[in-house]
């Protein structure tokens, strides 16, 4: 299996749809929750694999706030073939391409598909999607891009 990690993420960038995003880590809230970077930015989950490495590395970005449209906006428009590319502070770059798309309700959120038990270099970006319950101020699903190494 052929990996290309990067250690020090710092940059996501998605042609497809117009993504150029600070990438900063992320971790987890006291409550069990995946943190999730502010606005404008992306996050990559850092207690997992780095971008790259064997197994899920996986990315967070908000679609929208109340200051409008974020990083992962247009994140449903993905389709397989699509390219996603992480950025090392050395300037070394990683490429995924997109495999897959799917939208799960949070209730229903497919663990065992985001981090599955691979060797393979894989990488999962998430935002929010579906229905927006304003009574919470939150999304009720999830938009999740599946994607694998290519270079």
């Amino acid at each position: 299996i052929r990996v290309h990690p990067i250690p020090s993420p710092v940059r996501l960038v998605i042609p497809a749809i117009d993504v150029d995003a600070k990438l900063v880590p992320v971790g987890l809230l006291e409550n069990g929750d995946m943190e999730v970077p502010s606005f404008g930015l992306a996050g990559w989950y850092d207690p997992g694999p780095v971008p790259g490495a064997n197994g899920p590395a996986v990315v967070v970005a908000h679609v929208d706030t109340k200051k409008g449209p974020d990083v992962f906006f247009r994140l449903k428009e993905l389709r397989p073939g699509d390219e996603i590319v992480i950025c090392g502070e050395d300037g070394d770059a990683a490429r995924f391409v997109v495999d897959a798309m799917e939208q799960q309700l949070k209730s229903d959120l497919p663990i065992e598909r985001i981090w599955n038990d691979t060797w393979q270099p894989v990488i999962r970006l998430i935002t929010c999607g579906g229905e927006f319950d304003r009574s919470s101020g939150h999304y009720l699903s999830n938009v999740i891009v599946y994607g694998h190494l290519t270079e």
